[in-house]
């Protein structure tokens, strides 16, 4: 038993170690943007009105650290609708496209993932704000941010660049362990199989992209990367996946009843685009390898 723990875990060393050098230069400019472009890309957000949910959406699937939790914070001060707000949360892409490029997949197939997410925030914001209307204006302070969420944003971006890639490093060592030991108690046909029974695979998955944290897209992206996860359970999980934004919006907003319709209103728009959408997407991907 103890040389089968030892071999997972030397097997999901080895998966990982080899995800550093370009996990790190992807989280370099991943950071050069933040720094360089964030504010301007912030601004835009703010200034828009009817347009909103489509600066949201294209903004989100653009690869920034917390611009999610940016969005929740503008929201909470009312500079933003509720419908750009869930376009950005929507399209966000947290840990997923690092990690697609760091396991080396076709740029067909991440290029249809990014393209998917970024219509369902357009999808999800603009449905949203024609139905809602939404003109409510708050007192938040946009520029608290920051200093409120600690996020050190005088940083060196190198070696912010490196603590990011540490702690992805280490959550997909975890996740590639324990996905290792589930390969070997469970055929791995038998966990696919599972994942992709209609409504069952895309409801748990959209449950795990509720987790306010990087580390529910990089389970999601790793189990699709090892061929658990179909396409359309994938994005479920995703465009639940907000990174860091629910867990501000909580924070920041002091209406809990319209978090919580917020939330919900993620979690089922993302079971129906996975059903929908991403049950159509699931059968072209494999074409685009």
């Amino acid at each position: 038993m103890g040389q089968e723990i030892l071999h997972i875990l030397w097997h999901a060393a080895e998966d990982t170690l080899k995800l550093i050098p370009l996990l790190f230069l992807t989280y370099l400019f991943m950071e050069y943007l933040e720094h360089r472009a964030g504010g301007k890309m912030a601004r835009a957000m703010e200034k828009a009105k009817k347009t909103g949910p489509l600066f949201g959406a294209l903004l989100g699937i653009v690869p920034q650290c917390g611009f999610s939790g940016g969005a929740a914070n503008l929201y909470a001060a009312g500079t933003i609708t509720v419908g750009t707000l869930l376009a950005v949360f929507a399209s966000t892409s947290d840990e997923m496209l690092p990690i697609l490029i760091s396991e080396q997949l076709s740029l067909p197939v991440i290029l249809t993932l990014l393209a998917l997410k970024l219509v369902s925030g357009l999808l999800l914001g603009f449905l949203v704000d024609l139905f809602l209307h939404k003109k409510d204006k708050r007192n938040a302070s946009i520029h608290s941010f920051c200093e409120q969420e600690h996020c050190h944003c005088e940083e060196n971006i190198f070696l912010s660049a490196l603590k990011h890639t540490i702690k992805i490093v280490i959550l997909i060592f975890l996740v590639t362990a324990v996905l290792s030991g589930l390969f070997e108690l469970l055929p791995a046909e038998k966990i696919a199989a599972f994942w992709q029974i209609p409504v069952v695979g895309e409801m748990l998955a959209a449950l795990i992209g509720l987790i306010p944290n990087c580390s529910a897209s990089v389970m999601l992206t790793n189990l699709y990367v090892n061929g658990v996860l179909g396409a359309a359970p994938l994005l479920s999980g995703l465009i639940a996946n907000a990174g860091v934004g629910l867990l501000v919006l909580y924070r920041v907003n002091k209406k809990p009843k319209e978090n919580l319709m917020i939330t919900l209103t993620l979690f089922v728009f993302g079971i129906l685009f996975g059903l929908t959408v991403g049950r159509a997407a699931q059968s072209l991907l494999p074409f685009l390898q």
